[in-house]
């Protein structure tokens, strides 16, 4: 299975979408929480180069953010990234 790593932050709504999303397809994942870590979210936003949650890597590459996530779905596109190895 592919790596995944999720930045998040508590009672964020498209954080939930996107780990939901990721739930239902049997994807295990590491959350960050970037809500009381500054060097967590500087992590966040250098890798990302954005500031917003949730930002979801695969195996290292940079996805986006839940709408991104669910559009790689709608796509066909997710399942096989989710099955790259790490």
């Amino acid at each position: 299975m592919a790596k995944i790593e999720i930045y998040t932050t508590p009672f964020c709504g498209y954080c939930s979408r996107a780990k939901g999303l990721l739930e239902r397809k049997g994807a295990s994942y590491e959350e960050v929480d970037v809500m009381e870590d500054p060097a967590k979210r500087a992590e966040m936003r250098e890798r990302s180069k954005r500031t917003t949650v949730p930002q979801i890597f695969i195996n290292g590459q940079h996805i986006g953010g839940s709408d991104d996530l669910a559009a790689l779905d709608r796509a066909g596109k997710l399942d096989a990234l989710l099955a790259q190895p790490a």
